[in-house]
């Protein structure tokens, strides 16, 4: 795929009328026990059928990194405070954050609270702000661990890890807490680069062989916030950011499957990060909702996976 083979959507409009499609699959994933909803929208368990299909997808992704000589690390969904201050998000989506609160009172402030939640108040008050924040992304706590100079080749990443955006909704394809599984590149710019192009063509295959046509369009909002919602048009249509869209809903309002994130050197000089040369890294990331990707796969081929089509079993696994 080429670069100029991307088309960029136009920021699309709200359109509620989705609305009761997206409650009939709930309800639907629901009934077949896929899903355990919470109380509380947006937050689901997930059955053993669910995360073998995740698995399956995941034993994918895992057999592309270490074929590419991936390294894979691990990460509670946690950032320091700190460090998510650095990634600009805070600017950028205010309306998905989520702040760790915990109580650090004495005994006597312990009572206070106790005595506020026996009268039925809101005992959150008498917590206070920690140091923590729940990860918007998987690949957020990797870059603080970068610090200071990279290997001459740099740095070859594969994570997953689950992620927080406080956006409840009846979408079962936009949880507040879900796991991204990601393939990060740090170093060089040509490096970074030929990740990003490999990827374009890459992730489409990965979707394509468990049945998901998924189509590529450049995003309108690079990964690393409002700074780079304000580049120039020029700048945007170098595809810092791309995703891969598939109609779990509709094809009017396609979900993204995967996106894949070009930040030039912007979390190399945010966390110092360094080539050998003394210059500031380049970063790239794709990622995949792996719930997406799951609920795409139960929506296109059946509530079921023993009867979907045998290709899309064997290459998850799944026989």
């Amino acid at each position: 795929m080429k670069l100029d083979s991307l088309v960029e959507r136009p920021a699309p409009q709200p359109q509620r009328d989705h609305h009761v499609k997206e409650d009939e699959f709930l309800n639907q994933l629901i009934e077949a026990g896929l899903l355990l909803p919470s109380g509380v929208r947006g937050v689901y368990g997930r059955n053993a059928t669910f995360e073998l299909i995740v698995r399956g997808f995941g034993s994918i992704i895992t057999k592309i990194a270490k074929d590419d000589g991936a390294e894979f690390v691990d990460f509670p969904p946690l950032v320091t405070r700190g460090n998510f201050e650095k990634t600009d998000y805070a600017r950028s989506f205010p309306h998905l954050m989520g702040s760790i609160h915990s109580f650090f009172g004495d005994d006597a402030r312990h009572e206070a609270m106790l005595e506020t939640l026996a009268a039925g108040g809101d005992w959150s008050t008498h917590l206070g702000k920690s140091d923590l924040m729940l990860c918007p992304a998987a690949c957020y706590p990797l870059y603080p661990t970068l610090r200071g100079t990279l290997p001459e080749a740099g740095r070859l990443v594969d994570l997953m890890g689950f992620v927080f955006r406080h956006e409840p909704s009846d979408d079962p394809a936009r949880m507040q807490m879900f796991r991204q599984r990601e393939n990060i590149r740090i170093g060089s710019e040509d490096d970074v680069r030929e990740f990003r192009d490999r990827w374009l063509e890459r992730g489409q295959a990965v979707l394509a062989s468990i049945g998901l046509d998924a189509q590529a369009e450049v995003a309108n909002d690079p990964f690393f916030g409002q700074s780079g919602r304000m580049l120039s048009v020029s700048q945007r249509a170098q595809a810092l950011k791309f995703e891969l869209l598939y109609p779990i809903h509709s094809a009017e309002a396609p979900t993204a499957l995967s996106s894949c994130n070009y930040h030039q050197d912007h979390f190399g000089r945010a966390y110092d990060i360094r080539l050998p040369d003394g210059s500031f890294a380049h970063t790239a990331c794709v990622g995949f909702g792996v719930e997406r990707v799951a609920l795409a796969l139960l929506k296109t081929h059946g509530l079921s996976p023993v009867r979907w089509p045998v290709s899309v079993r064997t290459a998850l696994g799944l026989d």
